[in-house]
């Protein structure tokens, strides 16, 4: 029953509250509605908008202020850029004239290279032409084999040394020469020569024959005397004289006077006069004066001096033995090669000449 009954004013009925709003949307007709939601639509579409265009603008401020902080940016680095051009084409232009120069040097040290290397070279070529023909004096007015070879070699050592392709056929020319050098005998001319001087040194030292026989001839003619008593002694004496008087000589055997102080020096210096003779064959290959000459000396020192002595000995064995020694050889002819160096360097100065005209 509680539950049933109620206060009185829970059974009256509320009034109703008032809604402006939904009063207007009450009174507002379909076509009216349908424009004020047009029209809210528009005005939130024109306040969206012009949001957007706010931020828009806001936006494109900002990018516009970024954009001319790069132009200025962009700006310095295109002045920087041209400042650093310029000084690229300053350097450059500099370069530029450097280089000229440089090769105004280069072409001018080259053409002083060019003429020092053809003056250098005319120089080398002078030399070797030089020493070709010294070698070709030596062999025809000594006959010095081993010098005019020695001669050629260092000519081939300066073409050598010049290392040029054309000079081969010098050195093939020079190599010839020398090979034709090579074949020949062996003439030991300083040995033989040595042994001239050594002869022509000891001939005042050689004991003469006269010398050995006078002494002889003293002890001979001075016998001791005999012991006893006087009348011993006296009869010796007359045995003595009666055996001097008379005399038995071979008369075949020839006796060479003695000879004087004068004679003798006269004697020696012939002999050295004689060795000097032969050297001087020696020395001009003269095989016939040098054996003579030789031969000449041999004799004069077995007839005048003392042969059996040591020193005479040995001055008539080096005598015999320079005799059979051979000094004659048939010397080639190697004139090629100096005339190859020649007919090179004339080959060389004719275009020179010419250019000259």
């Amino acid at each position: 029953m509680n539950e049933q009954i109620s206060s009185p004013e829970q059974q009256q009925p509320s009034a109703p509250r008032h809604n402006p709003i939904a009063a207007a949307i009450s009174r507002m007709s379909i076509m009216q509605m349908t424009l004020a939601v047009v029209l809210v639509v528009f005005l939130w579409q024109w306040f969206d908008a012009h949001r957007q265009i706010g931020s828009m603008q806001q936006e494109l401020a900002r990018r516009l202020a970024e954009m001319e902080g790069n132009n200025k940016a962009s700006q310095m680095l295109i002045a920087q850029g041209h400042e650093a051009t310029r000084e690229l084409a300053a350097k450059v232009s500099l370069l530029e004239a450097r280089y000229a120069e440089a090769q105004n040097q280069r072409a001018a040290l080259e053409s002083l290279y060019q003429e020092l290397s053809g003056s250098r070279d005319e120089t080398a070529l002078a030399e070797v032409e030089q020493v070709l023909l010294i070698a070709g004096q030596q062999l025809q007015l000594s006959a010095n084999v081993k010098a005019a070879l020695i001669a050629m070699q260092q000519a081939d050592e300066r073409l050598k040394r010049m290392n040029r392709a054309p000079l081969n056929g010098l050195r093939k020319a020079i190599s010839r020469d020398m090979d034709k050098l090579r074949v020949l005998p062996n003439v030991d001319m300083p040995g033989i020569n040595l042994r001239l001087d050594n002869l022509i040194a000891t001939v005042d030292t050689l004991p003469l024959a006269q010398d050995i026989r006078i002494t002889q001839e003293t002890v001979t003619a001075a016998p001791a005397a005999p012991a006893g008593s006087g009348w011993q002694k006296l009869l010796h004496e007359i045995w003595e004289e009666a055996m001097h008087l008379v005399r038995i000589e071979n008369m075949q055997k020839q006796e060479l006077p003695l000879l004087s102080p004068t004679q003798t020096f006269f004697l020696r210096e012939n002999l050295k006069l004689r060795l000097l003779s032969a050297r001087m064959a020696l020395l001009a290959r003269d095989e016939a004066s040098f054996r003579h000459d030789l031969q000449s000396a041999q004799e004069w020192v077995t007839r005048y001096f003392d042969a059996k002595s040591r020193e005479g000995a040995l001055a008539v064995t080096t005598l015999q033995k320079l005799r059979e020694s051979s000094i004659s050889i048939e010397l080639p002819d190697v004139s090629a090669s100096l005339e190859a160096v020649r007919n090179y360097r004339v080959s060389r100065e004719a275009p020179r000449e010419k250019q000259a005209r």
